[in-house]
């Protein structure tokens, strides 16, 4: 099931002070950024938050689930979700603790279109 746009505003809305944050839209769920780091994944209309030290020792009721089958465990969080400061500031110290996102290489020019 794919998540609904609106569900992923209310959450960008929710983390607005956490850094500038952004979302892509990726086969039908969402990729979410904090200042060019991608930091979570909303997924049938759940959000989760990649793991990190910062995180796990931030959040109390801790749950673990792969957003989607065959994916590692993140962070899923459902009870704190409408806890604006709560929620922000679990988003500013694992963004903190992510590492940056590597530069992207350019594209090398094959044959045929180098002529």
């Amino acid at each position: 099931m794919a998540s609904d746009l609106g569900f992923v505003e209310f959450v960008v809305e929710q983390i607005e002070n956490a850094g500038e944050i952004t979302y892509k839209k990726m086969f039908g769920e969402y990729a979410l950024y904090s200042d060019g780091k991608i930091m979570a994944l909303v997924c049938d209309d759940q959000l989760f938050i990649k793991p990190t030290k910062a995180g796990r020792a931030y959040i109390a009721n801790l749950v673990e689930s792969p957003p989607y089958p065959g994916a590692k465990p993140y962070f899923l969080i459902e009870d704190q979700l409408e806890n604006k400061d709560w929620i922000s500031n679990l988003i500013r110290i694992t963004v903190e603790e992510l590492p940056k996102p590597k530069p992207k290489s350019k594209k090398k020019k094959t044959r045929r279109e180098s002529k």
